[in-house]
């Protein structure tokens, strides 16, 4: 290899270095640009979450009906005039399953020991 050829290469990699490899180069944009896209999605579900909070603010502030459905729900209230009536849930029974490899003896095995 002649000696011209060897600088040119060797000020080819020099110059490449920044590139791919520097501060603003190819390897830390493509990491920048996924931490960008995480981010853009955290910030876009929690924009979705704040709109939902205001429209619930807003209506609450607005109306007697969304204070009065919460007051029922989560407090319990009722009208002066209203009846209230609480009906238990029924459970259902629980599944009686076979027992497998009964070690119990029958009453006739236990009659003859």
């Amino acid at each position: 290899m002649r000696p011209s050829t060897a600088i040119l290469l060797g000020l080819t990699v020099v110059i490449q270095y920044p590139l791919w490899l520097g501060k603003g180069g190819w390897l830390k944009v493509w990491e920048n640009d996924s931490q960008l896209r995480q981010q853009r999605e955290v910030n876009r579900q929690l924009e979705l979450r704040n709109a939902g909070l205001e429209a619930e603010t807003k209506n609450l502030k607005s109306g007697l009906e969304a204070v009065e459905e919460r007051s029922r729900y989560e407090l319990g209230m009722v009208k002066p005039d209203e009846v209230f009536y609480q009906l238990p849930q029924r459970k259902k029974p629980a599944p009686v399953e076979p027992v497998v490899g009964d070690t119990a003896k029958p009453e006739s095995e236990k009659e003859k020991q």
